[in-house]
């Protein structure tokens, strides 16, 4: 029992270990919007939260593929979805404040071994446990991580700092449903009544995502 134990307070210590290192400098300022209107800052970070999930966001497509793969629950995967966003909106604002920052050297892995970890999950649990929900929002603060590198890319206007993450978390949402709505249409519902639904298509899918992550998690510790 006790050795059951051990997975949590890993995980736990790995991301307290990432949330230790804080930078003194200021996210990258995007001049050329801070005097355009609240309505064109809005639409354009939201714009850019949607398309770096779809269709740029492969590696997060898959995880949240992977999150509607556990069962054809609706609240299953809500409740799966709602821990993913929470989690990511908080690192995703921190890290833009540069209250939080830990390498892309460090993220992007473990973002890779996070969308390992639920097709692995996908094959051996049957049901949700709360600990998976837990384990998805861990992952969900890498991910927002992973997000605030992307967007610091592009830098926000000063005096629209919450708008800007506002829209660009909306954008990323919208995302993720469409997402969910395509798993759902496209595999949930037409395939979710065939005899061993689980064997037939959630093993060799959460197979296929499995081996995608695992190159992605080879590649980005050895190779990047």
């Amino acid at each position: 029992m006790h050795k059951k134990n051990k997975l949590p307070h890993l995980v736990f210590l790995l991301m307290a270990l990432l949330f230790i290192t804080v930078s003194s400098y200021a996210h990258t300022i995007n001049y050329a919007l801070e005097k355009a209107p609240a309505g064109n800052v809005f639409w354009y970070y939201l714009k850019l939260g949607f398309s770096h999930i779809i269709p740029q966001g492969f590696d997060h497509i898959l995880f949240v593929s992977g999150l509607c793969l556990l069962s054809r629950k609706i609240k299953t995967i809500l409740w799966q979805a709602t821990a993913f966003t929470v989690a990511h909106s908080i690192t995703l604002a921190l890290s833009m404040k540069n209250i939080i920052v830990a390498p892309s050297a460090v993220v992007e892995p473990i973002i890779a071994l996070s969308i390992l970890f639920i097709a692995i999950e996908n094959m051996l649990l049957t049901e949700l446990k709360p600990w998976r929900v837990a384990l998805v929002f861990m992952f969900g603060l890498i991910h927002g991580m992973g997000f605030a590198s992307a967007l610091n890319e592009i830098g926000l206007p000063r005096n629209k700092f919450a708008l800007s993450i506002f829209s660009f978390n909306v954008g990323v949402e919208l995302g993720q449903v469409t997402i969910i709505l395509l798993m759902f249409g496209l595999i949930i519902i037409p395939l979710g009544k065939i005899k061993d639904y689980r064997k037939r298509v959630v093993f060799p899918l959460s197979a296929l995502i499995g081996l995608i992550a695992l190159y992605w998690t080879i590649q980005r510790v050895f190779f990047v």
